[in-house]
C-alpha cells in the first residue's frame, strides 16, 4: 500500500494514498500504539476506513469511499466524492500542530434535499485481544455527541501516554452508531464507531432528537473538527471549549443541579429551570433522565433519581411480585428469574445461561437480604429468603460446595464468579439469624473456590467477602480457618502483583470487571498486611481502571466504564452495542470509595458517588428495571438508544452500594 504522511503535533497521520484517508495516528511517545483498527483485524474493511461514510435522504441513500479525485500537498490532502446524482462530498485534511478535517456536503441539484442520516466512520482501535495487548497497544474511545459541544477522546488503555482528542469546531454531532457488532466480534471488540450529524432516518428521538439537514439547491453543510494530542484528560476537556459547567449530572429528586454558563438553558418537560446570575439551576420532582439544551447548538442529559432506600423498597416489591418462579415445583418456586417488564411474564432459561435462575440473579437475592437487615422490608420476606437459601443449597451449589450457573445450567460447568456472590448471601443470612450453618457454608464456598483456582482468577466481590467471612469466623472462635482464608487472599494478591500486565483472560479477554476486582484484591491485601508493595501495585494499576470511563458531561457517561456486550448476553433483544450505564460500572465506584488513605482524594470520592448515581437510571417508578440501556442511535443499522425490556441482573448495583454503606465506605445520601 502506498502511503503519505501528515504532521500531527510531534506525531503523525499515515494516509492511504489511493483513498486519501487516514489509516493510522502515531503518538510521539508510543509509536507502537494503534489508535485505529488496521488490516490485521479481519473484520475491518475498506468501507469502514476513517472519514468514509454514508447519507440517507428523502430521495436517495448512498456511501462515499473511493474518491473521484485526490489532491495532495506536503501538508494537506483533499478528496472529492459523489453520492447519488446530486450530493457532492469534499473532504480537506490539513496537518500541523493539529489535524483539521473539514467535511463539506453540497446539493448540486436543482431541488431541495432533506438529509435524514449522515454518518462518518471513525474506526478507533477499541478492542481487547487480551490484557497485555490491550494495555500496551489499544485505546478506549470516550464519545460525547452534544451538538456543537462534541468530542471524542481516544485514551490509551493503560491510562498513560498521550490522548488523541477529536473536537468539533464547526457544525454539530448529535449521535453515534456502532457497526460490526455481532457474533463475529463477540465481546472482545467494540466494533466500528460512526459519528452522526444526524441519524433521524433510523432513530429520530435518540439523544434528545435527531435533526433533518435541509439543503437548498447549491447550499452546503459544513462539519469541521480538530484532532490533536493531549497530555491528559484535563487538557483535552479544556480544549473542548465547553459552553457550560455542571455541578453534577445526577441528583436526587428535589435536589438542585447548577449550571454555569452565559447561554440560555432549556430543559425537557419535567425539569424546572431557574435562571441565576451564574447560569441556571435545575431540579425535578419526578425521577427520570432529561435533556438539557445549552444555547441553540449544545445538549446533554441529566438524571434525577429517587433515594436509595425508596428505590430498594420499590425494586424489592417488584421482584417479589413479578420475578419469582411461583409456577415451578418444589424449591424451584423460590428462584429469582428475569422478567419481561412490558408483559409481566417471567423469562424461562431457554438453555441461555444469562437467563438462568442462578449466577448474576444472586445479586437480586443479596439486595433483598440487605434490605431486610435494614428493616426496609416486611418480616414475611425472611420466609421467602429462607426459601431462596434452600433453593440455592440444593440447585446452585453442588455437594462439594462448587457453584452451578442455575438449576438447569449444570451443562455449563462450574463458574467461579458465583462463589463469592453465594458466600455473600449466606454471610448476610448468618448476620440475620446467627445460624452457624450459614457461616459454615459461606466459608466452605470460598475454601472450595480456592481449591478450584479462584486465587488465580479475578472474581467480582471476592476479596471483600473473604475478608468479611474471615472476620466472622474469628468472631465465632474459628481462628485457624479465618487465618487460612486471609493467607490464601494474600497469596492471590502477591501472585497478581508479580504478573503485572499479564492478566489471564476471563469471560471477556480484558475488561473493567477484571481490573476492578484486581484493585479491590490489592486494597484488601494492603489492609491485611500493611505491606507497601500493595500500595505501589494499586498506584500502578489505578490508571488502567480509570481509563475505562471518560469525563463526558452526561448523566449516563460521566466516569462510567464502557461495556458493549451485555445487551446481547443479558437482554431480551439480543442487541450488541455500548451499554450506559451498566451496573458493573459500579465496581469502579467500589474501588474509588475503598482506596487507602494515601491514594484517596476528593476527586476519587466524588467520581465514585457519580458512578453510583448514574446507575440509578436503570430503575423506574413502578419498581421495574432494565438490564441494559443500549446507547448508540443504532447498532448494525437496527435502532437502539433504548432500554431493554428485561429486568434481569441490574440490582447488583444496589447490592454493591448497600454493602459499601454497611462497611463504612459510602453513605446512601
Amino acid at each position: 500500500m502506498e502511503t503519505t504522511t501528515l504532521r500531527l503535533g510531534n506525531g503523525s497521520v499515515t494516509i492511504d494514498a489511493a483513498l486519501g484517508a487516514p489509516i493510522q495516528f502515531t503518538a510521539p511517545d508510543a509509536p507502537n500504539r494503534t489508535f485505529l483498527l488496521d488490516a490485521t483485524i479481519p473484520w475491518h474493511s475498506v468501507e469502514h476506513a476513517w472519514g468514509t461514510g454514508y447519507v440517507i435522504s428523502d430521495t436517495f441513500a448512498g456511501r462515499w469511499s473511493t474518491p473521484a479525485s485526490i489532491k495532495t500537498t506536503p501538508d494537506s490532502v483533499m478528496t472529492q466524492y459523489r453520492v447519488g446524482d446530486h450530493l457532492a462530498v469534499e473532504i480537506e485534511r490539513h496537518g500541523g500542530d493539529v489535524l483539521r478535517e473539514t467535511y463539506r456536503f453540497r446539493n448540486t441539484g436543482d431541488q431541495p434535499m432533506r438529509i435524514t442520516s449522515l454518518g462518518i466512520q471513525t474506526p478507533f482501535a477499541d478492542l481487547y485481544p487480551g490484557a497485555l495487548d490491550a494495555l500496551s497497544r489499544r485505546v478506549h474511545a470516550h464519545i460525547f455527541t452534544g451538538g456543537a459541544w462534541s468530542w471524542v477522546a481516544a485514551q490509551p488503555m493503560d491510562g498513560t501516554g498521550r490522548i488523541l482528542g477529536l473536537t468539533v469546531r464547526e457544525g454539530a454531532l448529535w449521535g453515534y452508531s456502532v457497526e460490526t457488532r455481532n457474533t463475529t466480534t463477540i465481546s472482545n471488540a467494540r466494533g466500528h464507531l460512526v459519528l452522526h450529524v444526524t441519524d433521524n432516518a433510523r432513530n429520530p428521538n435518540a439523544f434528545g432528537g435527531q435533526p433533518v439537514i435541509e439543503l437548498a439547491p447549491g447550499a452546503d453543510y459544513l462539519l469541521s473538527w480538530d484532532l490533536a494530542w493531549y497530555e491528559n484528560m484535563s487538557a483535552l476537556e479544556a480544549g473542548t471549549r465547553a459552553p457550560a459547567q455542571f455541578s453534577s449530572f445526577s441528583a436526587t429528586v428535589g435536589d438542585v443541579i447548577t449550571v454555569h454558563t452565559d447561554r440560555t438553558v432549556r430543559a425537557e418537560h419535567g425539569v424546572e429551570v431557574r435562571p441565576t446570575q451564574e447560569g441556571a439551576s435545575l431540579t425535578s420532582r419526578k425521577a427520570g433522565n432529561y435533556w438539557v439544551q445549552i444555547g441553540d447548538d449544545a445538549r446533554t442529559e441529566v438524571l434525577f433519581h429517587e433515594g436509595v432506600e425508596a428505590t430498594v423498597r420499590k425494586r424489592s416489591a417488584y421482584v417479589l411480585d413479578h420475578q419469582l418462579s411461583n409456577e415451578r415445583p418444589g424449591l424451584l418456586t423460590h428462584a429469582i428469574v428475569p422478567v419481561d417488564t412490558t408483559t409481566g411474564l417471567t423469562q424461562t432459561t431457554n438453555g441461555w445461561s444469562d437467563w438462568s435462575d442462578g449466577s448474576e440473579r444472586i445479586g437480586v437475592a443479596i439486595m433483598l437480604q440487605q434490605a431486610l437487615l435494614r428493616g426496609w422490608l416486611d418480616a414475611s420476606v425472611d420466609v421467602e429468603l429462607d426459601g431462596w437459601a434452600a433453593f440455592a443449597r440444593t440447585h446452585l451449589i453442588d455437594a462439594d460446595a462448587a457453584p452451578r450457573r442455575g438449576s438447569q445450567a449444570q451443562h455449563s460447568g462450574i463458574r467461579l464468579y458465583d462463589s463469592p456472590w453465594l458466600a455473600r448471601f449466606f454471610l448476610l443470612r448468618h448476620e440475620q439469624h446467627l445460624r452457624r450453618e450459614d457461616l459454615d457454608l459461606a466459608a466452605r464456598l470460598l475454601e472450595r473456590g480456592f481449591e478450584l483456582g479462584i486465587g488465580r482468577f479475578l472474581t467480582i466481590g471476592f476479596s471483600e467477602i473473604v475478608v468479611d467471612v474471615a472476620a466472622a469466623l474469628t468472631a465465632s472462635g474459628d481462628q485457624t480457618r479465618a487465618a487460612d482464608l486471609r493467607e490464601a487472599l494474600l497469596d492471590s494478591a502477591r501472585h497478581f502483583t508479580e504478573i503485572g500486565t499479564n492478566l489471564p483472560g476471563h469471560e471477556v479477554a480484558y475488561e473493567q470487571s477484571m481490573v476492578a476486582p484486581l484493585l479491590n484484591l490489592l486494597i484488601d491485601a494492603h489492609r491485611l498486611s500493611d505491606d507497601p508493595i500493595f500500595i505501589e501495585a494499586i498506584r500502578a494499576r489505578l490508571p488502567w481502571l480509570a481509563a475505562f470511563g471518560g469525563p463526558q458531561p452526561h448523566a449516563r457517561l460521566h466516569g462510567v466504564a464502557v461495556r458493549h456486550w451485555d445487551g446481547y448476553w443479558f437482554g431480551q433483544r439480543r442487541q450488541w452495542g455500548d451499554v450506559f450505564p451498566h451496573y458493573w460500572s459500579a465496581l469502579t465506584a467500589t474501588v474509588l470509595l475503598r482506596l487507602p488513605e494515601p491514594l484517596r482524594t476528593d476527586q476519587t470520592q466524588a467520581l465514585g458517588y457519580a458512578i453510583l448515581r448514574a446507575n440509578m437510571a436503570n430503575y423506574f417508578a413502578d419498581g421495574s428495571a432494565t438490564c441494559a440501556f443500549v446507547m448508540p442511535t443504532s447498532v448494525d443499522g437496527v435502532p437502539a438508544h433504548s432500554a431493554d425490556p428485561l429486568a434481569n441482573d441490574q440490582d447488583f448495583h444496589l447490592a454493591l452500594w448497600l454493602q459499601l454503606e454497611a462497611d463504612g465506605y459510602a453513605s446512601l445520601a
